[in-house]
């Protein structure tokens, strides 16, 4: 077993391609992630437990917000689970990825894992809400219910984008399947900011002042809701484009 710095380097050269990645995921939860592998490497744990890790964090923050009452503390609590759950998220493909023990099992935990949280944080909002918030109006209950459809159908439209894109691909030849590298966009990166889980996350830290927390939930709402218009526009026309090539 090497040095940590060692590992580490390997991580670097094991990482997935930064196409389609925001900012946030390339620049703070990847080395992140890079730093907890290199941990659960050097501990002897295997990608599955590091899974298990990820949702034993994020679950629990979860539950937090459904059960705690909103307040500065817990708003810095939930805050950093999330983020220590999500680093966990990026450190078990890497670790995966250096180690050869990747699988379709642990591919699948993943995703379930990821499925979960989706549907679990938009519910304990809701029950937030519903508990603790003083609501301007009851109409506010159908906010965490629309931003967690938004939420999952991005997640699992994208998922299906990529298997079956790689499918069609696949059965069309080395030739397909082997798609040229194209150059990675910082302006696209950028502009994947507001979608992305991390930021998302940062809207806990207002926790403590329902009020902003509320505007700041549902100015995420919509941008998601916007972020899974375009995205499914041009998952649709890539895999049309894949049918008629």
């Amino acid at each position: 077993m090497g040095s940590t710095g060692t590992v580490l380097r390997e991580l670097r050269g094991a990482q997935k391609s930064a196409k389609g990645v925001s900012l946030y995921s390339r620049y703070v939860n990847r080395p992140a992630g890079r730093v907890l592998a290199a941990g659960a490497y050097r501990a002897g744990l295997t990608p599955n437990q590091v899974t298990l890790i990820s949702a034993l964090f994020t679950y629990g923050a979860v539950a937090s917000v459904a059960l705690v009452e909103p307040s500065w503390t817990l708003a810095v609590l939930v805050y950093a689970a999330l983020a220590v759950g999500f680093a966990f998220d990026s450190a078990d493909g890497q670790l995966a990825r250096l180690t050869g023990r990747g699988g379709p099992d642990g591919e699948w935990l993943d995703h379930v894992v990821d499925c979960g949280k989706l549907l679990l944080v938009h519910t304990a909002v809701l029950i937030s809400f519903y508990r603790f918030g003083e609501l301007p109006s009851e109409a506010w209950l159908l906010l965490p219910l629309g931003f967690q459809l938004a939420a999952v159908v991005t997640f699992c439209a994208g998922l299906l984008r990529e298997h079956l894109g790689k499918a069609a691909a696949s059965a069309r030849g080395p030739s397909w399947a082997a798609a040229p590298a194209t150059p990675v966009s910082r302006v696209r990166a950028v502009a994947l900011l507001p979608a992305d889980y991390g930021v998302f996350c940062l809207v806990f830290l207002l926790l403590g002042a329902p009020g902003a927390f509320r505007a700041g939930y549902a100015v995420l709402a919509v941008v998601h809701t916007l972020f899974l218009a375009a995205f499914l526009a041009k998952w649709f026309r890539e895999l049309k484009a894949l049918r008629a090539g």
